[in-house]
């Protein structure tokens, strides 16, 4: 594989993909391409399903569980107001979950509202992308707070 990010889930397994936090019982957990809201993260399931119910329901239910426990991690280091949980499959077409923990300097309106209403600039080549300078801290603070919860 050429770029790690052409396939996320075997980059994760093999072990090259450089946002992974931790394996979990029926995903992997990654650290966000972007930091706009510090401490986001996504969970990638271990097989590729189109959708939340196209998973066998004892998978299913282990994927939700991890997520949880992902969101309880996030929740430990970054102390926010809420956590926002988003299970998607549109961009990449496979079941994954967005964790975002939410918080009070955000402006209320845009609180109040999904994050992909955020600007574009958030989102794409902008100055919140992942730099390992700048977010490894909080990365692996992550990483670890989720080892406890998921020995």
């Amino acid at each position: 594989m050429e770029n790690w990010q052409d396939n996320r889930i075997l980059s994760a397994k093999d072990g090259t993909n450089p946002m992974l936090l931790a394996e979990m019982k029926a995903g992997y957990a990654v650290f966000g391409d972007v930091q706009f809201l510090p401490g986001y993260c996504v969970l990638l399931p271990k097989k590729e399903y189109r959708e939340l119910n196209d998973m066998p329901l004892e998978e299913r239910t282990q994927f939700l569980q991890d997520m949880s426990v992902l969101g309880d991690a996030i929740k430990e280091v970054c102390q926010p107001l809420r956590m926002n949980y988003d299970i998607l499959g549109n961009t990449d077409n496979y079941v994954h979950a967005h964790i975002f923990p939410r918080y009070d300097w955000e402006d209320e309106v845009r609180r109040k509202k999904p994050v992909w209403l955020y600007p574009e600039g958030n989102w794409i080549g902008g100055e919140f992308d992942y730099s390992e300078e700048r977010h490894f801290k909080l990365k692996e603070a992550i990483s670890n707070e989720l080892k406890k919860k998921n020995p």
